[in-house]
Parts: structure tokens; sequence; C-alpha cells
């Protein structure tokens, strides 16, 4: 791939990505909803606040010229974060269907660090 082409892909992936966990973040903050559905799930009140600002947190560190360790570290949070959504939705009882969207942005995560990988060896 060209150094154009990987640029152009990380920041489809990671900018595609960034706007699902801003969302999630700003909805966590917002509806009144979240707060049911993180006690289905067997999760204190106060745990989707600070889910929500680690989220925007990491947000910022893909999308601004934060240094790489910084990346590579919200890359790895994410991961923690969606690996335990999939394991959350599963053990509640919520199904598969529920369990797949956490696996379907993982994969969006994995390609943008793929590529962001690629980018630091040219």
């Amino acid at each position: 791939m060209t150094t154009k082409s990987l640029n152009l892909t990380y920041w489809i992936t990671t900018s595609t990505f960034c706007l699902m966990m801003a969302a999630s973040g700003v909805l966590y903050l917002t509806s009144i909803g979240f707060k049911e559905r993180f006690a289905h799930l067997g999760f204190p009140s106060y745990f989707r606040v600070e889910l929500a600002l680690f989220k925007l947190a990491g947000v910022a560190v893909l999308l601004l010229p934060f240094p790489r360790f910084l990346k590579e570290w919200a890359f790895a949070g994410f991961f923690i974060v969606l690996l335990s959504a999939f394991i959350a939705h599963l053990a509640s009882g919520d199904g598969p269907k529920k369990a797949m969207a956490p696996v379907s942005m993982t994969v969006l995560l994995a390609v943008s660090y793929m590529v962001f990988s690629m980018m630091g060896r040219k």
C-alpha cells in the first residue's frame, strides 16, 4: 500500500470508529435509558459515567496529535472495553445478536490499529 492509501484508510476507519465511540459516550451521559441498560448488564450507574468519560478521552487521543505511545494505549483501552462489552452481553443473557455489535466495532478498531502500525514503519 502507498503512504497515501494507508493514510486514507487510517482516517476513514479511525474516524468512523471514533464517531461511534463518541456517540455512545455522549449517550451514556445524556440518555436516561442507558441507566437501565447498564443495570441489566450488572454494572453500577457510576460506571456508565466513568466509561463515557474514558471513551471521549480515547477518541480525543486517537483523533488529535498525541504521542504514539498514548495512541497505542487508547487502542488497547478500546479493545478491552469492546471485549468486556461482548462478555457482558453474553453473560447477561442478551444473546449473540447484541453481543455482535462490540465484535463489529472490534474489527473496525483492528483495521485502524493495523494501518496505524504500518504507517509507523514507513
